[in-house]
This record gives structure tokens, C-alpha cells and sequence, in this order.
């Protein structure tokens, strides 16, 4: 029937899905902030560490990635694109609302007092686990989670934070001294995890906005 949305195969690349946007398949947007839901709310949560700050910056992220889409030029890949709009929001929230951004920290630091005492050990690790990265200085808690959660090469998170592939190399270095050791591939799964019920919420909201429900 003309005018529906076909079927999209999950291994459909980055550069195909907005060609197809832009010629008319809006609603495959939804396909691109799936992707990245995972990696916006990792970067958010290093920077802002409150996730409804992080949530409001993924979702005008979302919006001006969507409206200037047509300018993607694919210098780097959208993956690296979008990472830098996400980048500039957050510290944009930050510059204009620290003060906010301090309340929504006190309010974080005391819901995680209060974690029940039979929360499951996997959780309960993943936190311990979030507030060691919280605590490190954030430009090695960036490209910590550039490098190791979100496993970005060198190249990759030099490009995305304007420095040199030195500087990652030694920025790296650094905060995998300042955290423990021994956590291994835990780590990947349980540190600032964006479950689905959070990427559902994430996609409603940026879907509405954008009037492509």
C-alpha cells in the first residue's frame, strides 16, 4: 500500500537508513535512535550524571540530528557525528544550569542510599561500578566510556573529543589506574546500562516531537 513504511533488516547501514529517511521513510528514524540510545545515555551520564538532564539531552540530540540530517555530509561516520552533538548539549546544559545539574546529583546520590537491602548482586555491582566512574575527573571518564563501554577506537574517540590519539592513549591509561581492577567484561554490560523500557520512553518522546507517529 503506498505511503506505508516496508520492512526494515536490522543489519541495514547507517547510510542507507537516512538515504531512505530523507527520501520519504521518516519513520525508520526510529531505527538510528534504537542504535544509539546505549551510547547517548553512557556519554550523558559522564558528563551529567543525572539522567534526567541525560534524558533531555538525548532528546534534543535526537531532534537536531533529525532536522539537520540533510547536512550530514559523511565526513565520519553518523555514529561520530551525532556523539559530537550529544557532546556539545551537555555541556551546553551544563554551562547554562549548574545549579540544577547539583540538585539532580544530590537527588541521584540519595535514591542510591536508600537501594533496597535484597537488590540482586548484579545491580548492586553495577552501581558500585557507576559510582567509581563518576568519580573520576571527566575527561578521563570520557574516554573511559568512549573507549572501554562503548569500544570506540583510538581514532574514533580522538575524532569525537577534538584531541590527539596520544592524549587518548594516557587519558585512558589514567582512569583505568584510578578504577579497580579485575572487573573484566562485566563491565560492559551492567555500567550506566540503558534498558528497554528507558529506550522505549527515549523513542516515544523524539518520535512525537518530530510528528513521526
Amino acid at each position: 500500500m503506498a505511503g506505508q513504511t516496508k520492512a526494515i533488516p536490522i543489519q541495514l547501514s547507517d547510510e542507507e537508513l537516512i538515504l531512505r529517511i530523507l527520501t520519504g521513510e521518516k519513520r525508520l528514524f526510529e531505527q538510528l535512535i534504537r542504535k544509539y540510545n546505549q551510547r547517548l545515555y553512557r556519554i550523558g551520564m559522564s558528563i551529567l550524571e543525572s539522567e534526567p538532564e541525560v534524558e533531555d539531552a538525548m532528546q534534543t540530540t535526537y531532534i537536531n540530528a533529525y532536522e539537520h540530517l540533510s547536512g550530514f555530509e559523511g565526513r565520519s561516520s553518523f555514529g561520530t557525528w551525532l556523539t559530537r552533538i550529544m557532546l556539545n548539549q551537555c555541556y551546553g546544559q551544563k554551562r547554562k544550569a549548574a545549579y540544577r545539574l547539583s540538585h539532580h546529583v544530590q537527588l541521584a546520590n540519595s535514591a542510591d542510599m536508600n537501594t533496597p537491602a535484597n537488590e540482586i548482586v548484579n545491580k548492586e555491582l553495577g552501581r558500585v561500578l557507576e559510582h567509581a566512574i563518576t568519580r573520576l575527573p571527566e575527561k578521563y571518564r570520557l574516554v573511559f566510556v568512549l573507549r572501554e563501554l562503548e569500544e570506540l577506537s583510538v581514532r574514533e574517540a580522538a575524532g569525537v573529543l577534538g584531541i590527539n590519539e596520544t592524549n587518548i592513549k594516557v587519558r585512558l591509561n589514567r582512569a583505568k589506574i584510578m578504577l579497580r581492577q579485575n572487573l573484566g567484561e562485566y563491565m560492559k554490560d551492567q555500567v550506566y546500562g540503558f534498558h528497554l523500557s528507558k529506550c522505549d520512553v527515549i523513542v516515544s518522546k523524539v518520535m512525537r516531537h518530530l510528528q513521526l507517529v
